[in-house]
């Protein structure tokens, strides 16, 4: 049975070309965050390293590992495991000759629960994820944690209102995203801004009527001949679309928030949005034209 209440903690941090000073930050936060009573914890979006898919380099494969014998996914478990806290944890992984974007929730015991690959890869200036992963092939995955049902995509992911409705369809209690966005190339059109961002995901909030968080990173990282700096802004909102908390563009470390779940479960019911769905009419959306094909 779910919580009536839970405490999340998203983390901002920067981040470099150093696994160990990494990692070590990300432990550090966690740590600071269960401190301060937080029992979900979440990190940012590939944080063991710069952000190397700026640019397509054959090097940067060597970054990925199988997820069994990770080199630091189990110091994670154990940490879950000291603290008591759930860990739903992003990293780069090698499978056979596949990669992906991959995120491992981790619960409050150390358990392993299970393995979500990316599902939605961007490719454009300064984002070119398509080089390095392979479209994700487990379907979008809600956790039964310590700590509620956790449903999380990453990153890209979060601009999509079927992510969130998928997940919230299977039972999920909120929506966490870690993600890695900032400035984009000169040549680019995209606006440079947090905003659009933030109101993409804060409508998922309105239309699932449930909480949903964000954890981005922060600071310029150069990778060869290019520059990003990613603009932070890591927030929490709660089921009306409400921010209850966010960071700028500088600061490092947790952001928390305790979500009452029993709250968002009866506002829930009450709007009706999920009463009132007609999935026998959405077969356009499982098409990629909206041409809804019989026979």
């Amino acid at each position: 049975m779910s919580p009536e209440t839970v405490k999340l903690a998203v983390v901002q941090m920067h981040v470099t070309d150093q696994l160990e000073d990494n990692v070590s930050r990300a432990i550090a936060h966690v740590r600071d965050a269960a401190a301060q009573g937080a029992q979900v914890i979440l990190l940012p979006e590939l944080f063991e390293n710069l952000y190397f898919c700026q640019v397509e380099r054959e090097e940067y494969f060597d970054l990925a590992h199988p997820l069994e014998g990770h080199p630091f996914v189990g110091r994670f478990q154990e940490l879950a495991r000291e603290l008591g806290v759930v860990l739903p944890l992003s990293y780069f992984e090698k499978a056979g000759q596949a990669h992906y974007n991959s995120l491992v929730c981790i619960d409050a015991d150390g358990t392993l629960l299970g393995n979500y690959r990316k599902t939605h890869i961007p490719d454009g200036p300064g984002y070119e994820e398509k080089y390095y992963f392979n479209p994700g092939d487990t379907g979008f995955r809600v956790w039964d944690t310590r700590f509620g049902r956790v449903g999380v995509g990453i990153c890209w992911d979060q601009w999509y209102p079927e992510t969130a409705r998928v997940m919230m369809l299977q039972g999920a209690d909120f929506l966490l995203y870690p993600t890695a966005i900032g400035s984009e190339p000169a040549e680019v059109e995209s606006p440079n801004s947090h905003h659009m961002w933030q109101r993409a995901m804060i409508g998922h909030a309105v239309s699932n009527s449930t909480y949903v968080a964000a954890a981005n990173r922060i600071g310029t990282e150069r990778v060869g001949d290019l520059e990003q700096t990613y603009y932070g802004h890591t927030f929490i909102s709660d089921y009306t679309g409400e921010m209850v908390a966010e960071f700028g563009d500088t600061e490092e470390g947790p952001l928390l928030h305790t979500l009452n779940l029993r709250e968002a479960r009866k506002f829930r019911a009450g709007m009706g949005f999920f009463r009132d769905r007609r999935p026998e009419l959405y077969g356009p959306l499982l098409t990629t034209d909206g041409v809804t094909r019989r026979g």
